[in-house]
């Protein structure tokens, strides 16, 4: 038992030992713990002041830094501010003193203006001065003629009417006789064989020469595969018939008509070079301004090939060999001139005919003769550029290419704008005269017409700075471009009012004439 208690007590002390010494372990080991981590954060708060002290120092620096930036920048601002101030005093004194010297030319020239005015005055009075003592010698000057006047009929015993009568009653007394012996010698030596002869000649001309009788229209129509075509041939806001018309210089009609739209224009060249040129856009598909203008650029080039073309058939047909190449383009040129109504290089076919015909019959040079009359309007290709009758510029033209003067002067003389003086001259002027009084050939009203459009636009093309000008809606408007370089849009306006006045004041026309002033500036670059 008591073995037993002491085992016990001494367990219980083993055990308390043991557990001291396990507590006390514990602790100090809990103890070495908590001073490292406390050690580790006194380290780390310190590691922190140090960091947040260099931080804060490093904001100090830059501080001052744009503290220092600042300054020196306030200092330039402030050397800028007193430059400008400087610059602004200097200007101000310059504009006072430029304002100084134009008060006083103001004042110079109010003087003068006023001296000027002076002398007007003095002018005008020692002007109406001389006007009445002008009035006064003029007077006496009557007075003095009519006393002369009286003097010499009281001296010849006839008034002025009495003397003139007297006059004209003795040449005509000393003439009468020889001009009524002239006159019935001519009667009787051309009643001989003349009427016969001309007749007979004239009958078998036309009878030889048998052609149709033609007449040229203002208007041509162009036939369209389809009427959704007009849409586009008007293209968006008008931009493609506008651009079209102003190319061509004609005016397009699109109405109501079916399958068709109307080329309005007195110029042929302009309605052919219009109607190919649109042909060849309906064809082709692509309708716009920039494809337009490419299209009717090449259509006038192949019209001048044409017109070489045409003036070497005629020559061929005609047997009017070895004239010079631009000859020959200026008659195929007369393809696209009327003269009223009558085709001009139909005609000049048909006078070399007629031409050729009368002189085989009258014995004198076919050749010449048939080259005459196919270029006796050779002037008409140019005359709308050229001022002066057709025939005096025919003969200029022959000139320069070196034809026979026999040739020219028949030219010159078939309007009688020069004496007649050979065979020649007369066949050349018979013909024509045949070829255009024939039934059917001509038309007076379209011929008036034509020139009067022609006249208008000649007078909007004789104004400076007019590239070109073309007469639409039947004469009611003339359509004038003018160069953008050496028109601006003041001018432009001043343009039209001076080209109306001088449309006023130099034609005659019915109604009125709307002057359309175009100015337009085009800007092009290639884009490779």
């Amino acid at each position: 038992m008591d073995s037993t208690l002491l085992f016990i007590l001494l367990g219980l002390l083993a055990g308390g030992t043991g557990g001291f010494f396990f507590a006390s372990t514990k602790f100090k080991k809990e103890s070495e713990d908590a001073n490292k981590k406390a050690a580790k954060i006194i380290a780390d708060a310190e590691q922190h002041a140090r960091d947040v002290e260099k931080h804060v120092h490093e904001n100090e620096k830059r501080a001052l830094a744009i503290a220092e930036d600042a300054r020196k920048e306030a200092a330039k601002n402030h050397e800028k501010a007193e430059k400008i101030i400087a610059e602004a005093r200097a200007d101000e004194k310059e504009i006072k003193q430029k304002l100084e010297i134009s008060e006083k030319r103001l004042v110079e020239k109010e003087s003068n203006l006023d001296k000027k005015v002076e002398n007007l005055e003095k002018q005008k009075t020692d002007l109406v001065g001389k006007e009445e003592e002008v009035e006064k010698l003029k007077t006496e000057a009557e007075k003095i003629r009519d006393e002369e006047k009286k003097k010499l009929e009281e001296v010849a015993k006839l008034s002025k009417e009495e003397a003139k009568q007297l006059l004209l009653a003795k040449v005509e007394k000393d003439s009468e006789e020889e001009l009524v012996k002239k006159i019935k010698e001519g009667e009787a030596k051309a009643k001989l064989e003349a009427d016969k002869k001309a007749n007979k000649i004239i009958a078998q001309a036309i009878q030889r020469l048998s052609q149709e009788a033609t007449s040229e229209s203002t208007v041509t129509l162009v036939t369209l595969p389809d009427d959704g075509l007009k849409g586009r041939i008007i293209g968006r806001e008008g931009r493609n018939i506008t651009a079209f018309e102003m190319a061509t210089g004609v005016d397009v009609i699109v109405d109501d008509t079916p399958g068709a739209v109307l080329i309005s224009g007195f110029d042929l060249l302009r309605r052919y070079v219009a109607k190919t040129s649109l042909e060849k856009l309906i064809a082709d598909g692509r309708i716009h301004p920039a494809r337009i203008e490419e299209v009717v650029k090449k259509t006038e080039e192949d019209a001048q090939k044409l017109m070489q073309e045409w003036g070497e058939q005629l020559v061929v047909e005609t047997g009017v060999i070895s004239l010079p190449p631009n000859l020959m383009k200026l008659i195929g040129r007369l393809r696209f001139r009327t003269s009223y109504g009558q085709n001009v290089l139909k005609h000049s076919a048909e006078s070399a005919w007629l031409g050729a015909a009368i002189a085989s019959e009258l014995g004198a040079d076919v050749k010449t003769v048939k080259t005459a009359c196919l270029l006796h309007d050779i002037g008409k290709a140019v005359d709308h550029e050229i001022e002066g009758p057709h025939a005096i510029i025919g003969a200029n033209i022959l000139r320069k290419f070196k034809m026979s003067e026999e040739i020219i002067h028949a030219v010159e003389a078939h309007h009688e704008d020069v004496p007649i003086e050979s065979m020649t001259d007369i066949i050349v002027q018979v013909a024509d005269a045949i070829s255009a009084s024939r039934p059917g050939a001509r038309r007076e009203s379209l011929d008036a017409y034509i020139k009067r459009l022609e006249e208008l636009e000649n007078i909007s093309k004789n104004f400076a700075g007019v590239s070109n000008a073309y007469a639409i809606q039947a004469g009611r408007e003339v359509r004038v471009i003018v160069k953008p370089d050496e028109i601006n849009d003041l001018a432009a306006h001043k343009l039209a009012k001076d080209i109306s006045n001088k449309i006023e004041s130099e034609m005659t026309y019915p109604g009125q004439i709307k002057v359309n002033v175009i100015r337009e500036t085009r800007a092009e670059e290639l884009a490779k």
